[in-house]
């Protein structure tokens, strides 16, 4: 389970990455108006203007990693710790975009990443082929049960 903690954690600094990239890519864009402008072509210029692209692209890179994680430790243990990402976004967006960063946010992250420590502390089972065989859609409900 402790070898999968930096897959883990390249999930989440990427999607957090990826937050921070589509922020700035909207920045730059300014502020929206679909007034007078077909709506499918004002979405493509936004998706495929640079910064945005790249932060799309890098959700992906983080949707892959969540999921080889996924197929080796339980969801429970892992999809907690995404919850990191809220504090590298914080921290970043005040940072680099001088967000607000008061007490009451502060008081929240610190609360995210104690309960992080605790699911931690929890561990969690390796998926191995025998658990998930058992749990396909050919056993019964009753095979399920026993």
């Amino acid at each position: 389970m402790v070898k999968y903690i930096p897959f883990i954690l390249f999930t989440v600094f990427t999607n957090a990455a990826a937050q921070l990239m589509l922020k700035y890519g909207m920045m730059q864009l300014g502020p929206l108006s679909f007034a007078g402008v077909n709506p499918i072509l004002k979405i493509l210029s936004i998706v495929f203007s640079p910064w945005v692209f790249l932060g799309l692209c890098t959700f992906v890179i983080s949707m892959a990693s969540h999921l080889y994680v996924l197929s080796k430790v339980e969801l429970s243990f892992a999809y907690p710790f995404l919850s990191l990402a809220y504090v590298a976004v914080a921290v970043l967006a005040w940072y680099l975009f001088r967000e607000d960063l008061n007490g009451m946010r502060i008081a929240g992250i610190g609360l995210i990443c104690l309960g992080t420590v605790f699911i931690a502390q929890g561990g969690s089972r390796i998926h191995d082929d025998t658990a998930v065989a058992e749990l396909t859609p050919a056993k019964t409900a009753n095979e399920v049960s026993r």
